[in-house]
């Protein structure tokens, strides 16, 4: 074998002996060097030079950026996973002739999905979605994923909310614990505008915890403006601590009389 991949190989045994006593600070150390010695092998992305170990060098960078993108997730950093799934796309994009299919493509990719639908970014999810062959969208991980968003969209909050009981792979939790509280907050919202109070119960019940603990640990992290008393959270506090604002009607009426009277002169 050739030095330089025996080096790398040995480089990542060690990577994911670290990962697997769950020593993270060692798997960062050790990615960044990887990530460096990658550089070194012409026959990866974006060159794709004939190389003698082609098949092996792309098997091994593309399980070395797999394993890359899981562990941003165990660090729960969403900059380092888009960094770390863009440099792995080409390997399964542009590798299909030359290398197998990996079997962590369809996770990682349904991953990535997720990741999108937690970011809002539901433009890009469809763009990414769209790059998929139609076998992909039967995959249970991309499947997942799809009927989340129409859940979302729809506003079908419980089965969002439900989701984790059913996820598709362990490290599809981080982004569906993110997406429970982006859920949560957007009912939240709106409770307390539509409501001055709530039964303890109904509360409960309307942002899905299981327990008066959950519910009470939420309000306190995450809405200590509103109030528990007497059995029933109390929002009142909560509207009255936002201004009112003032609409500048006199000020619409005079920009709308110069706008009229601008139009008149061009036509």
């Amino acid at each position: 074998m050739d030095p330089k991949m025996t080096e790398v190989t040995q480089m990542f045994a060690r990577f994911k002996a670290a990962y697997a006593r769950n020593d993270l600070n060692t798997c960062v150390t050790l990615l960044s060097q990887l990530k460096v010695h990658l550089t070194q092998f012409p026959s990866l992305p974006p060159l794709f030079q004939q190389t003698p170990n082609i098949v092996e060098e792309l098997k091994l960078a593309r399980d070395i950026y797999e394993h890359a993108v899981v562990l941003s997730v165990k660090l729960e950093d969403q900059d380092a996973f888009e960094r770390d799934f863009c440099q792995l796309k080409p390997y399964y994009m542009d590798t299909c002739g030359i290398i197998p299919a990996s079997p962590e493509e369809y996770p990682i990719l349904g991953l990535n999905l997720l990741r999108l639908l937690v970011q809002n970014r539901i433009a890009e999810f469809h763009t990414e979605l769209e790059l998929l062959p139609a076998k992909a969208l039967e995959h249970p991980c991309i499947k997942h994923a799809v009927e989340l968003e129409q859940s979302f969209m729809e506003g079908a909050y419980n089965r969002v909310l439900s989701a984790r009981q059913a996820v598709p792979h362990e490290t599809y939790v981080y982004f569906i614990d993110l997406l429970a509280k982006t859920v949560r907050d957007e009912i939240a919202g709106c409770s307390e505008k539509g409501y001055d109070s709530l039964s303890v119960s109904d509360a409960k019940q309307m942002l899905m915890f299981s327990s008066d603990q959950d519910l009470h640990e939420y309000i306190t992290e995450e809405h200590p403006e509103w109030e528990i008393k007497n059995g029933a959270v109390f929002f009142q506090k909560a509207k009255e601590s936002q201004p009112c604002k003032e609409i500048p009607s006199l000020q619409l009426i005079n920009q709308t009389l110069s706008y009229a009277r601008e139009l008149e002169r061009i036509v």
